[in-house]
Order: structure tokens, then sequence, then C-alpha cells
């Protein structure tokens, strides 16, 4: 566990593909909200420097995390994004957090040691933010990370945005983050809602932040299955017989 490192879980959304009023995070897997399982995960790595950000059913959400675990919580009163939902929990960070992860509340599978290695990269690589990435079969659904000749990443577009050449690239963003403070700061207040979405992107964090000389890195990670993130009924099906695997093989 570090000090100097905050966990922001993004976990507003309502998340329309799970055919439910419920908050999509509130869902259960083999018996326990899915957002209990990334909470668990955060507070072994950043203890009680855990951030989750709520918008939909904010009370039920909270009520919820607060039986299990002590976090702080961030509210986002109108779902624009991912960048505003990362700018709403600025306020609540703590003095002593030099280094940001953040997170999906809707990514239950994402182990601490992967967390640990997103962190050892952008450290040992001195970088401003550092992305996890991976390379799925099918990167149908996912932003594309964008590099260029020589790999380094230039930005992330998502699928909306992509043009079919971009479609074609298979490293995908996994929506998961190392940045540090400064950056985070700085290139949040640049970020704007030019896109089709009309939202603000917290991927734009990238591209600002090449334009404006700071340091991007990625880590690809081989296990695909870590960052699957629970969109529908499907999803929430696979991820808990990935869980049930799992728990067979350590039995």
């Amino acid at each position: 566990m570090k000090e100097n490192i905050t966990i922001i879980i993004l976990a507003a959304g309502l998340g329309t593909r799970m055919k439910s009023d419920m908050a999509k995070v509130l869902h259960e897997i083999n018996g326990r909200p899915m957002i209990q399982y990334v909470v668990e995960t955060s507070i072994s790595i950043a203890g009680q420097n855990v951030i989750v950000v709520i918008g939909h059913q904010a009370e039920l959400v909270e009520k919820t995390v607060n039986r299990f675990a002590k976090v702080s919580f961030a509210l986002q009163d109108r779902q624009l994004g991912t960048g505003h939902a990362v700018m709403c929990a600025l306020p609540f960070l703590p003095e002593q957090a030099e280094k940001i992860i953040i997170l999906c509340g809707d990514v239950p599978l994402l182990s601490a040691d992967t967390i640990n290695n997103l962190v050892e990269k952008h450290e040992a690589d001195n970088n401003d933010v550092t992305v996890l990435a991976v390379e799925p079969d099918d990167p149908h659904g996912y932003g594309r990370i964008i590099t260029d000749s020589t790999g380094n990443i230039l930005k992330i577009v998502e699928e909306a945005d992509a043009t079919e050449t971009e479609k074609a690239i298979k490293t995908i963003n996994s929506g998961i983050y190392c940045v540090s403070r400064d950056c985070l700061k700085q290139t949040l207040e640049k970020i704007t809602a030019d896109n089709t979405q009309n939202e603000y992107y917290l991927t734009d964090i990238i591209e600002i932040g090449k334009m404006n000389d700071m340091k991007i890195g990625v880590l690809v990670s081989n296990n695909t299955d870590e960052v699957i993130g629970v969109n529908s009924i499907k999803d929430l099906e696979d991820v808990e017989a990935i869980l049930l695997g799992n728990q067979s093989k350590t039995s």
C-alpha cells in the first residue's frame, strides 16, 4: 500500500444495456455487487485513499459501498462523460496524492497485480500518464490506441469517432490509467465536449498531454479477461463464469 497513490473509481453510470433501472455497479456477481470487487482491490493498493464517483442512484451506491468499505465519494450530478466524472473527484484528492489511478466500477476482474504493474511501469519510465491496454481478438466497441511508426502513443480514439483504418487497430484502451497529479489537473482543464457524443472524454488527456510535451506511456497486458467491462447481462454472465472458473482452479 502506498500513501502517495489515490484511486478514483468511476461508478456514476446507469448502464442502459443492462435492461434494468438499477445502477450498473450494483448488479451482483456471485452474490456480491460488482463495485465491491473493484473497491476491495483498490483498498488493497491505496488504503482509504479511494474516491468513488457516484451519480445514478447515488445514495444507494454510497450506502452499498459503506457496508464493506470506508472510502470517499464524489457526486457527478450530470452524466457529461468520463472526463467530467474525474473532474468531480479532483476536490477530494488527499494532499499527499502524487499518482492517481483511474478505474471503472464495472471492471470487477481487474487484479491488484495488474494495477501494481501499471504503477511500476509509470514510475520506471517517469511517465506523466500511463495507459493500460490489451489486444483482444475483437476490439469492437472500445477506444483504439493510436501510435506513431516507432510505437509512441499519440492519442486514443473512441469507436464512435474512429475512421475505418483506426477501427482496424487491435490495441484498445482498457479505461484504466495512472496519471501524475499535476498532469491530470492540467489536461482536464483543457478537454472539451467537441465530439459525436458531446461528452468530456477522459481519453482526451492523452492527446492534450502529448501536445504539451508530457510523457505518455502504455502497458499492454496479456490478460484480456481482467479488463472486461460489464455492459450487458451477457457480460455479467461471462464475468461470473470466469470468476467461478478461477475459484475452481484455486480450490
